[in-house]
């Protein structure tokens, strides 16, 4: 079972986060910009109330016909979220997931995200190495 603390997993990230009066769309965007799966919603106070991921985007939104530009967060985001401390072992977050059927879960301190792990991150530093190549490429790529 992976040990990794979250702490050290989520130590780099950039968190997104939205308020649930963003629409879909709007939350896509940032999601397709942070090349991230999943947004947290937060109230006015920094504190999370939801998540909202690309899976939500399909099933709760394009698939049963709704309006991303007219559908709010709060409409079809998963309120109260299952959560996670930074302290606690990747292990722990994967059997979240596992018996939660979700992918993503977001890691909180009082409240407040301060990251988000998720299925991937178990490939760990194998696929945050691969990744980077890829990148260096499609920059290579880019400059001739």
């Amino acid at each position: 079972m992976p040990t990794r603390k979250i702490s050290q997993i989520i130590r780099n990230q950039r968190i997104l986060t939205a308020p649930a009066s963003v629409t879909v769309r709007q939350a896509c965007r940032q999601m397709v910009d942070h090349r991230v799966g999943a947004v947290m919603v937060v109230d006015q106070d920094g504190r999370l109330t939801g998540i909202f991921t690309e899976r939500d985007a399909l099933a709760r939104v394009l698939a049963v016909g709704l309006d991303p530009d007219a559908t709010l967060l709060e409409a079809v985001m998963t309120a109260q979220p299952t959560t996670i401390s930074p302290e606690r072992p990747l292990g722990h977050a994967l059997h979240l997931m596992y018996d939660g059927g979700f992918r993503h879960v977001p890691v909180v301190e009082n409240g407040r995200p301060v990251g988000m792990v998720s299925a991937r991150d178990a490939l760990g530093p194998e696929l945050a190495a691969f990744e980077n190549e890829l990148e260096q490429r499609e920059l290579i790529t880019a400059l001739l």
